[in-house]
């Protein structure tokens, strides 16, 4: 929903990764990095790619966008891993790329660059204005269901038709 007023966030999906009193930090799972796979990724470190299929890289979010995170299943940890809420992992390293690479990863990944963030009560501001739409985490969602069918899938999976909602609200 493009309730916040920024264009980057409209039908934006993001995977809550951290939410605390020091503010949140969440992954876009909705778009790709325009011309950037995960093999040029990898590329650009020197590591082969012989153990990982090529796939689009997740435009994570606008803060920091020339940084990598993977969100994973936690079936593989490495440094500075981050437990998210005992469901999935995040590594910002390149132990996991390297781990990828050599086909020794975890068994579901996806790769962005960037991520958005909240300093410490905007988040809640911003749910409070109706400018985002909160959904239980979803494996299936997440590692299986296409880039471009998130947004609608996450309001499917809440029982919702995402045609019937309003870009707009009036007041009586």
């Amino acid at each position: 929903m493009p309730g916040i007023g920024d264009p980057r966030f409209e039908k934006a999906v993001i995977a809550m990764c951290r939410h605390d009193e020091e503010g949140a930090l969440g992954i876009g799972i909705g778009r790709h990095v325009a011309n950037l796979s995960l093999h040029a990724l990898l590329g650009q470190f020197g590591i082969e790619t012989g153990g990982v299929a090529d796939g689009p890289v997740h435009a994570g979010g606008p803060v920091e966008p020339q940084r990598g995170f993977v969100l994973h299943s936690r079936d593989w940890g490495g440094r500075d891993t981050l437990d998210v809420a005992g469901q999935w992992a995040l590594t910002g390293t390149i132990d996991i790329l390297r781990a990828l690479g050599e086909g020794k990863g975890p068994t579901r990944w996806l790769v962005a660059m960037g991520y958005a963030g909240w300093a410490p009560g905007q988040l809640e501001g911003e749910m409070k204005r109706h400018g985002w739409q909160l959904g239980a985490g979803d494996d299936d969602i997440l590692f299986e269901t296409p880039m471009a069918q998130r947004w609608e899938a996450s309001y499917r999976k809440q029982g919702i038709d995402p045609r019937w909602l309003a870009s707009g609200s009036g007041s009586a």
